[in-house]
């Protein structure tokens, strides 16, 4: 019996709401992992509400509606929940599911520096016993679809899909919508992208990133911008001078 694609598998997806969008200051203050077995199965969320420690800009709080007096009435330590959270990751790259995660170098990147901020060490160090197959859905977009016009955050994809997305920038919503959007992606580009394996379609992605990458870093030395962007996928293993911030996903 042939075993089913991948995006006919179990999936999980990652997402956090943030203080702002540099990874390596802003901090998590929430996060949702989401697990499914198979298309239309019953989706089992886990969320976490942190308080940061730091204010949360009037920026952000804009965005996601979290309170400095909510986070800290109900948020949790940062550093035991960042734990929580590799670990959760962990679990599922051992059992060998994929995990979803809308430009993933934000969200990845900055888990990656709150666990050094509070734990003294990094994702990798989770890892380090099975491999994180991640399932971009930014990425793979921009390869599958390259010369379409428009943006491309969470909304916009899940338009342009079809895919509901309802409840915007609260962590465990966008996850699901995230989910979602990679099934619809394998579905939809089946011959280009179904038969490849989550390990090959990993690597591929940090391949297609970092063109992506380098086509954005000719856009801005055409018009004259000092800026650098950074072609690290799908973590950024240390800050780049002057790199653009991972924009948020959504």
């Amino acid at each position: 019996m042939p075993q089913p694609r991948w995006y006919d598998g179990p999936l999980a997806a990652f997402d956090t709401e943030t203080t702002g969008v540099d990874v390596e200051s802003d901090r998590i203050v929430s996060a949702a992992l989401v697990l499914q077995d198979s298309p239309g199965g019953q989706l089992r969320p886990r969320s976490w509400l942190v308080n940061p420690g730091v204010p949360v800009p009037d920026g952000a709080r804009a965005v996601h509606g979290l309170t400095d007096d909510h986070l800290r009435r109900y948020g949790s330590r940062p550093g035991p929940v960042v734990e929580e959270l590799a670990r959760a990751l962990a679990r599922q790259s051992a059992a060998g599911v994929p995990l979803v995660v809308m430009n993933a170098p934000f969200d990845l990147t900055l888990l990656d520096r709150e666990l050094r901020r509070h734990r003294g060490t990094g994702l990798a160090r989770y890892m380090a016993h099975a491999p994180l197959y991640v399932l971009d859905p930014r990425v793979l977009d921009k390869y599958l679809d390259r010369y379409r016009k428009g943006r491309r955050t969470l909304t916009d994809l899940c338009a342009h899909y079809g895919v509901p997305l309802t409840d915007a920038h609260d962590a465990a919503a966008d996850a699901a919508a995230s989910l979602h959007l990679v099934r619809e992606l394998g579905r939809r580009f089946e011959g280009r992208i179904g038969d490849m394996p989550p390990g090959e379609l990993h690597s591929r992605q940090a391949i297609w990133h970092a063109g992506q990458a380098r086509g954005l870093q000719a856009w801005f030395s055409r018009n004259g911008t000092g800026e650098r962007v950074d072609p690290a996928w799908p973590l950024r293993p240390e800050p780049l001078p002057g790199a653009v911030p991972a924009e948020p996903a959504a």
